[in-house]
């Protein structure tokens, strides 16, 4: 037998449901917010994401999917999504169109790391793009649109984790503090740690090495926000006062860096309450460097992604239960023998046709094995239809949950399954 990869699973109905419930809740928020959907290749050229993401991070030294492809060329499966956005933004000139750009997209990225609950080397993001502005106040509303979809989705206690990383220009002087600060105390860092420390100070606050995470604890750690140029502690500031104003709850995390060298002032994660010591649901930050590092204009931007998969581990359960219910069948319709079956398909037409979702049930040989099997697949309703309902110009509908059933004149039935299926509201 052949299985799927390790790290790979298969998503199967029902639980494609409440996938596709969130992709839709996603989709319709971003709208609201003005974002269009951009579509980018599930593979790139091996240089982009070398120079975007950063050659010292984990991702690209030890993470990403690359391979030579039959015409000598170095390709890599995105193991991120924002590189290629900014790719297709500098290839197809979008600057030129000017104004702001609001992209999302939704679709699989590619890690080689070791699979584990909720983590997987083929997993799936939803994330959003904001190319054009550098202001405070786009960054605020990426996080009001942040709290609006998780809000739809039902989580609850939500809280961001916000940092400014600062700028190329004043980012040197912290780098220094760091290297000073671990320069007496590298026994206490793998091997890792210490390329890091060497290549890109930043990534040692994102290490993993529980010896580590003491040092990071230690009060005399440096604090990239010590060492903020005026514009960027403004930017900074600013962005808190909207974040009051607006009523999203914020803590300051001075060590949060995140794991990609291409971001520039705000960073940040969003928390739910519930969740246990994994609280983190999505990240993101500004780049205002990225596009122009890719060879465009230059332009500041800011995103995020959230990882699908941890998403959908976390949903709430209320929330997962109405998009389960949502994509179900809400009538079988079963023939009770072969030459009820062209009856059986003109029922099915007329009820989808009412906007109600309907299984016709052909293997069912008897209105008990047809009961049978809508009990199974939790379909509440079933239309039974046989030589004498033909006859007659009727229909049986039988209600499972009330075990109730009736016989109803053909031509009625619209009003009848509608009724049924969506019961008038309580006065």
């Amino acid at each position: 037998m052949i299985t799927s990869q390790k790290g790979t699973r298969d998503l199967l109905p029902p639980e494609t449901r409440a996938w596709n419930g969130v992709e839709r809740t996603a989709r319709e928020v971003f709208s609201l917010y003005g974002f269009d959907e951009i579509r980018t290749p599930t593979f790139e050229a091996t240089e982009l994401f070398v120079r975007s993401v950063g050659e010292a991070t984990d991702i690209v030294h030890k993470e990403m999917y690359t391979f030579t492809d039959r015409g000598g060329r170095s390709v890599t499966l995105r193991p991120e999504n924002t590189a290629g956005v900014a790719r297709a933004f500098v290839e197809h000139r979008l600057a030129q169109a000017g104004g702001v750009h609001r992209l999302y997209y939704v679709g699989p990225q590619f890690r080689y790391e070791r699979p584990q609950k909720g983590r997987f080397r083929e997993f799936r993001q939803i994330g959003a793009e904001v190319l054009g502005p550098a202001d405070p106040a786009t960054d605020a509303e990426v996080l009001v649109m942040l709290f609006d979809l998780l809000g739809r989705l039902g989580f609850t206690g939500l809280s961001v984790a916000l940092n400014s990383v600062g700028t190329a220009e004043c980012r040197p002087a912290y780098v220094e503090a760091l290297q000073s600060f671990f320069a007496s105390k590298e026994g206490s860092l793998d091997e890792d740690d210490r390329r890091r420390l060497a290549e890109n100070p930043l990534r040692i606050l994102d290490s993993k090495n529980p010896a580590l995470q003491l040092l990071l604890a230690d009060p005399g750690l440096p604090s990239m926000l010590d060492f903020l140029d005026e514009d960027s502690r403004g930017h900074h500031e600013e962005l808190l006062a909207l974040l009051t104003a607006s009523r999203i709850p914020f803590r300051i995390e001075p060590r949060l860096v995140r794991g990609l060298d291409y971001y520039t002032r705000t960073v940040f994660e969003v928390t739910a309450r519930g969740l246990g010591a994994q609280d983190a649901l999505l990240g993101g930050g500004r780049y205002d460097r990225l596009v122009s590092d890719l060879g465009g204009p230059k332009t500041p931007g800011i995103g995020f992604a959230i990882g699908e998969d941890r998403l959908l581990d976390v949903l709430p359960a209320a929330t997962r239960a109405a998009f389960l219910a949502e994509g179900a069948p809400q009538v079988a319709v079963v023939p009770l023998g072969a030459e009820d079956v062209a009856e059986g398909l003109a029922v099915a037409g007329e009820l989808r046709r009412g906007g109600i979702r309907a299984e016709l049930d052909t293997s069912a040989k008897g209105p008990g094995r047809g009961i049978k099997n809508a009990l199974k697949k939790e379909i509440p309703l079933v239309v039974l239809l046989g030589e004498e309902e033909r006859r007659k110009g009727t229909f049986v509908v039988k209600d499972l949950a009330a075990s109730k059933q009736g016989e109803h004149l053909r031509a009625r039935l619209l009003e009848v399954v509608g009724a049924l299926v969506k019961p008038a509201p309580a006065t």
